[in-house]
């Protein structure tokens, strides 16, 4: 409980950036309402059908935070996660990321990466590291990991959301390219959710990539659940985190809200 208040600003600072949304509407910085209402206003087409209407821009404005608001949520979990990583397991921030290099053919090369990294030969506790390698062992019988691969797992990388609705196909496929680039490097790679939402199609095709899927649930196992994992692996309860700091969560998603409304 020490660390609440550091760990809740973490989380915080992206969700509060969401009060100052503006759309876009195609043309740069975000607008404002006289801004919106000059720019559609000027369009004949527009302005015959009313679209210049202040009503239409909270339209916009509602429909384009309330995406960010989720969009934001996710970036405060990646942040917090790597956190309670580096604190739990006593790591460096480099410890606690990873990222490859892929070079496309004619192309230049890039450095794509993902949120977290457990890396047993880094946990300097002995008792830490037996647990995360006894989780690691258990995720391979999970997925069903080759024993000859599994003897060699040097630990484990996550992408980690606040959940996965969408079915956004290039998404999916620069994971699945993930995935074979940290099996390459002897990582399994685990999908860390914080809520329990996700098509259930598109977590098949994440299964199906040998995708480690944890779930925002608060039963089950390390293997299958975030909040279970952070308990008995990190040993941290990141639901007791999120259950004692409720209140201060909900007022804040609420003061976005009415900001994004007014």
């Amino acid at each position: 409980m020490t660390r609440d208040a550091d760990y809740l600003s973490i989380i915080l600072e992206p969700i509060r950036i969401c009060r100052a949304y503006r759309p876009k509407f195609g043309h740069g910085a975000g607008h404002n309402l006289e801004e919106f209402q000059a720019l559609y206003r000027s369009d004949p087409f527009y302005a015959w059908f009313g679209l210049d209407s202040p009503l239409m821009y909270t339209a916009h404005r509602v429909a384009g935070g309330m995406t960010s608001i989720y969009r934001q949520i996710g970036i405060g979990c990646q942040r917090l996660v790597q956190q309670i990583l580096m604190d739990q397991l006593r790591l460096t921030a480099q410890e606690s990321t990873w990222s490859y290099q892929v070079k496309p053919r004619g192309g230049k090369s890039r450095t794509l990466a993902l949120d977290a990294r457990i890396e047993l030969a880094a946990i300097l506790n002995a008792k830490r590291r037996a647990k995360a390698a006894r989780w690691l062992r258990a995720a391979s019988r999970e997925l069903a990991i080759d024993p000859a691969l599994t003897r060699v797992l040097r630990g484990g990388v996550f992408e980690v959301r606040q959940g996965y609705k969408s079915k956004d196909s290039k998404r999916q496929q620069a994971d699945l390219s993930n995935a074979s680039a940290a099996y390459a490097a002897t990582y399994v790679p685990v999908l860390m959710l914080l809520s329990s939402q996700i098509d259930e199609d598109v977590a098949e095709r994440y299964q199906n990539a040998r995708w480690l899927i944890l779930r925002g649930t608060t039963t089950g196992l390390a293997t299958n659940s975030t909040y279970v994992f952070c308990r008995d692996v990190l040993e941290y309860d990141l639901a007791a985190f999120f259950e004692r700091n409720s209140t201060q969560l909900k007022n804040e998603t609420e003061n976005v809200l009415k900001a994004l409304l007014k």
